[in-house]
């Protein structure tokens, strides 16, 4: 199998990868060879994410191409570009996700909760069904949706949120099934509580955090690079084998 790792000559489209997670996994699937498509709402941060990668590898491995998950017109916009671009998607990696209210599922608004759903489960249907085609033609493809460990426990302030990404693992599941016999993986990361913008509300919040080192088997927070390790793996020879699957990568927070 050669290099278990080795990415070189594949190209990933990460969406929500300007920054935080997204961002980590871009840059660690670039070191590893893969060509990588930097997308997230703002233009402008996806140009100097991309800088940053080929700026740090010495070659042009990253571009940037703008787009709202919630409209299928642009999602459609930031695969021709990648086709364009490299002639292929052979990884893709839903990252991208929304949660616009912190609190009891009682006190969200109809316009949250459909936000979540449409930006969460929805929009990551599309991209994927606009990105399978050509991997099952190949007879081979690496397809990741981030979750989190939301998807597998209740929470008092982010339910929205966490049903979501249980619908999440259950599309992985479901597509890994359609996909199978065409040598192209669906694959679902969990992880618990990691230390991003995103997760600001969490994190910051000395009593959640106390609360999280209290069950968590390493006591601590977890960082972008601990996610990417996952991706890398899942997309490259060495998770060859591995598909329908949730990877919790949380510090061992499920297990207590």
């Amino acid at each position: 199998m050669g290099n278990l790792f080795d990415l070189t000559g594949k190209t990933a489209i990460i969406t929500g990868s300007s920054r935080g997670i997204g961002k980590a996994i871009a840059h660690r699937m670039a070191e590893h060879g893969a060509n990588v498509v930097i997308s997230s709402r703002k233009l402008d941060a996806c140009k100097e994410a991309a800088e940053e990668i080929n700026s740090a590898l010495g070659r042009n491995a990253a571009i940037a191409v703008a787009a709202n998950i919630a409209t299928k017109e642009a999602l459609q916009n930031l695969v021709d570009e990648t086709m364009r671009a490299f002639g292929a998607v052979d990884i893709l990696v839903c990252n991208a996700a929304s949660n616009p209210h912190f609190g009891p599922m009682e006190s969200i608004t109809d316009d949250q909760f459909t936000k979540v759903l449409q930006n969460n489960i929805i929009s990551n249907h599309w991209l994927i069904q606009m990105c399978a085609p050509q991997m099952r033609k190949r007879k081979d493809g690496a397809i990741m949706i981030i979750s989190s460990v939301g998807g597998l426990a209740g929470s008092a302030v982010i339910g929205a949120y966490n049903i979501s990404k249980a619908a999440d693992m259950q599309m992985a599941r479901n597509l890994a099934v359609e996909f199978g016999p065409d040598n192209v993986r669906v694959n679902t990361i969990a992880p618990g509580l990691i230390k991003t913008d995103f997760a600001k509300a969490l994190w910051d919040n000395p009593e959640i955090l106390k609360q999280y080192a209290g069950i968590s088997c390493l006591g601590r927070v977890g960082e972008a690079d601990e996610i990417a390790g996952m991706a890398v793996f899942l997309a490259a020879p060495a998770g060859a084998f591995a598909t329908g699957q949730t990877f919790v990568v949380d510090g061992g927070q499920m297990a207590t």
